[in-house]
């Protein structure tokens, strides 16, 4: 949640700085960067979001009993699988068959 806090404060920065310059960054040096860093921290908080959001949702299946299952075909989820991606709403098998739906 700190980083989240942080990300929108550093966004909230970057967007005052691009109010405070001229509106044409092609022809202003700054702009460009500005740009840039402001959308570089949007994806940052985007990504943040989500990422959040996925977590929530794996305490909401420890608190349900059903973390470490998979949501497809309810088997475990492996042990090394939620090492990397504690997240993780599918095992290997059903994650490479869903393309789409790889959490």
């Amino acid at each position: 949640m700190a980083l989240i806090e942080q990300l929108s404060s550093r966004l909230d920065a970057v967007i005052e700085a691009t109010a405070d310059s001229s509106s044409d960054d092609e022809h202003d040096p700054e702009g460009s960067t500005l740009a840039v860093e402001r959308g570089q921290l949007v994806a940052q908080l985007e990504r943040s979001r989500v990422r959040l959001d996925e977590l929530d949702a794996a305490l909401d299946r420890v608190g349900a009993g059903t973390y470490g299952r998979c949501e497809i075909c309810g088997r475990e989820i492996g042990e090394a699988r939620l090492e990397v991606l504690p997240a993780a709403r599918l095992c290997i098998g059903c994650a490479m068959r869903n393309p789409s739906r790889r959490w």
